[in-house]
This record gives structure tokens, sequence and C-alpha cells, in this order.
């Protein structure tokens, strides 16, 4: 018994209360610092009536969506009292998260490790080792949990598990997360309300803020989720399997995932498309000729389902906005997806698909699903 009596007593460290309001303070400060991310309108003349946004997320501090990602996991544990002053931080990521959380762990002084597939691209291990992070690489994709975990474990540490934290970390109903960013950004379009968002997904956090947001505030947008070709959410979504699993790691980087995500949430999606790799990384280079910069494919796989939406739409004659995500820089993947030798070695043709998205975009000829 502690104390005396029947009144047991004891007092948090003090020390902790203190760094815990002032590593709020200073995770506050950095997003206070950082301007909302731009709306870009793509001038698209053979698209009349269908006007096309991309929310730039490339733009983040650590130059990805998983940005607001990190921010509210490290919020959420130093709330909920599992990161303290001298906590150990490990993650498994594949590796824009990662480069978020240790940017944010050395913000706060905290030893950072990511637990990776040994496939990550050689920019994102170095990215994260500039932000002072340490890189823990396994053969198989599909061990990354039992060995973040592991890790964690044997440091005295926190495993943040973004994959099962994102839906729960972020507020959906609004507090300037995407959605909200979103929908005000649009306010004063032609076209408001978008007829869709279109969102691919790698812990399905995103898709579930964006989904929850939609139905809170009662908006006839509709949400469709992009999903990579070798992933598991796809078949979760359709046959209602949450047990499904993907025996081939995700070619396309940050989403797919080998098993159904506890952040994936079906029912707040209105439809699903399972995206080929090849026609994604077709639509990533197409896309990025447009804007003038790289993209990554993640972008690309939102890009191509967007279009598809966008030439059904058009074929009914229907009229509105669609809105996707810039997720992050092609230039982190320099060594994949932008290398002549890594899309031959992987037999993808992507200059036939190249052809084919960029004469439905200047009204050359139809996209067929």
């Amino acid at each position: 018994m502690t104390g005396s009596g029947l009144l047991g007593e004891a007092a948090a460290h003090n020390d902790d209360g203190a760094w815990a309001r002032k590593a709020i303070e200073r995770i506050q400060n950095d997003q206070r610092r950082s301007a909302d991310t731009h709306l870009l309108r793509l001038d698209l003349p053979a698209l009349a009536g269908i006007d096309v946004y991309l929310k730039d997320e490339s733009t983040h501090p650590t130059g990805s969506l998983k940005h607001r990602l990190a921010r509210s996991l490290f919020l959420y544990g130093i709330c909920n009292g599992r990161i303290r002053h001298d906590t150990p931080i490990v993650e498994a990521s594949s590796g824009s998260t990662a480069i978020s959380e240790a940017y944010f762990a050395r913000m706060l002084g905290l030893p950072f490790h990511a637990v990776m597939s040994a496939a990550t691209s050689p920019e994102k291990i170095r990215e994260i080792e500039r932000q002072h992070g340490r890189c823990h690489l396994v053969a198989d994709g599909k061990g990354i949990y039992a060995a973040a975990e592991a890790l964690a474990t044997e440091l005295g540490g926190v495993y943040l598990d973004q994959f099962t934290h994102a839906e729960r970390a972020t507020d959906w109903r609004g507090n300037n997360n995407i959605a909200e960013s979103i929908f005000e950004q649009m306010s004063r379009e032609e076209h408001p309300v978008p007829a869709w968002i279109v969102m691919s997904a790698g812990t399905g956090g995103t898709t579930a803020t964006i989904g929850r947001y939609i139905r809170y505030k009662r908006l006839a947008t509709r949400l469709c989720v992009a999903d990579a070709e070798f992933s598991a959410f796809f078949e979760a979504y359709a046959a209602g399997n949450r047990t499904a699993t993907c025996d081939r790691a995700s070619r396309i980087e940050g989403i797919g995932r080998p098993r159904v995500e506890p952040s994936f949430l079906p029912q707040v999606i209105d439809r699903m498309m399972r995206v080929p790799d090849e026609a994604a990384l077709a639509a990533m280079r197409v896309l990025s000729r447009r804007l003038g910069r790289r993209v990554g494919g993640s972008t690309g796989t939102n890009f191509f389902a967007l279009c598809v939406i966008a030439a059904r739409m058009q074929a009914a004659g229907e009229r509105g906005s669609l809105v996707t995500l810039i997720c992050d820089s092609g230039e982190r993947y320099g060594h994949t997806y932008y290398s002549d030798d890594w899309i031959a070695g992987q037999g993808f043709d992507l200059p036939r698909q190249e052809d084919r998205l960029d004469a439905f975009l200047d009204g050359r000829g139809p996209l067929e699903a």
C-alpha cells in the first residue's frame, strides 16, 4: 500500500509534465510557421466543365503528406503519456512517414529508429539519416511490423505504429486536417463541393479522415480510393475481407500493403479502384511533364484514377470538380521510377500508356478504364 492509512497517492514526474508542455508548444509553433499547402488547378481545356485540382502536399517541411501524420502521431503520443523526455521512437515505414517522424524526433531531442524494407529508395534512407534518424533494413517487407515492435522493446522505447494509430491520431472533425483544408480552399471555386476526392491508401489514415469529414459535414462529395496493383486493401473493400493478404510487395512506395491495416476503414469509401502499376507510373510521368516538376508514384496512382473518373463523367455529360493529392516529390525516386533501367527491369511499357493518357487529356481519344 502506498502512503498511510486507506489513502494512497502518487505524483507524476514533474520533469515529464514540463517537457510535454514544451514539446507540444514546439510542434504547434512548427505548424504555425508552415503555411497551408497549395491547391493547384490543372489546366485541361479538353475536359470542359470538369475542373481538376491537386492538393500539393510535397511542400511540407519534410516534403510529403506524411508530415501531417507524423505531427499528429507525436501529439497523440505525448498527450497520452507514451512519449516522454527520453523516449526512443521507433516506426515501421516505407520511408516518407519515417522522414517526417525523424524531423519531429530531432526537433524534440529524441532518438529515432526507422524499420524499413531493404527495397526502400536510397533517397529516402539518406533523408532519414540527414534528420539524425537510424535506419534498420529488413529483407522481407512483411517483417517490418514485428521487427519494429521488437526494437522498441529492446530500446525501452515507443513503437508509434502508424498503421494502427493513423485514423485515431488525426482529428477528423476539423482542426485544420487535410479534408477541412481542401474544402476551405475550394469554397470560392466554380464547383466548390467536389464531385469526387481521389486518394490512395498507405496506412488508410488519410482516407479515413477524408471519408469521415465528408459525412460529418453532410457533403455530397464522394471518396474514391485508388489502390496499388499489389495490395490487400482492394480485396478488403470489394469482398469485405479484412483478413486479406498480398504476397507480393507493392512497387509503389508509400501505398499498398501486404495486409489490411487497422487504420483502413472501407465503410467510409464510396468507390475503390485498383490501378495497374504500369498505368500509375505512366500517369506520374505525364503529370510531371505538365507540372514541370517530378511527382512520386503514389501521386501517379491518384492521378490515373482521377482521369478514369473524369472520362466517365465526360461520357455521361456531367460537370463538376475533382480533387486529388500530390503526395510527395519525384526527386525521392531517381533510382527507381525515373530510372529507365529500373522501369525496363519491371517489364513496363510506359510510353504506350503515356501516349494513351496524353491523348485523353488533350481531347484526342477516350480513356478506357
